[in-house]
């Protein structure tokens, strides 16, 4: 038992130590929707936040300077599609989709 409490303050420890303070994102995440509809933009967004996908969003790029990720769902937490920094990714329409912000 001593040994297993050693192991998971270690953990713990090197999780902490590793640990970097967040950052909001420098740039936009860019949401393109139809050729009617303005395109919709969440600029410098926060880690770990997590948007809710328009119903008619077709293409997200990422603009930032982070990592974003699409996620099946409106809650993002399912682990999702990693889009990197200048890239873009087809966004199903839908509105059950969501994305976050590394």
């Amino acid at each position: 038992m001593k040994a297993l409490s050693t192991v998971a303050a270690l953990v713990l420890g090197g999780v902490l130590m590793g640990a970097v303070p967040a950052h909001a994102a420098t740039g936009e995440v860019v949401v393109f929707k139809t050729e009617f509809e303005d395109l919709e933009r969440y600029t410098d967004p926060a880690p770990g936040s997590c948007h809710q996908l328009p119903a008619t969003a077709h293409v997200l790029f990422n603009m930032t300077d982070s990592e974003v990720r699409i996620h099946p769902g409106t809650t993002c937490l399912t682990r999702g599609v990693l889009v990197v920094p200048d890239r873009g990714w087809h966004a199903p329409p839908s509105g059950l989709f969501s994305f976050s912000v590394a």
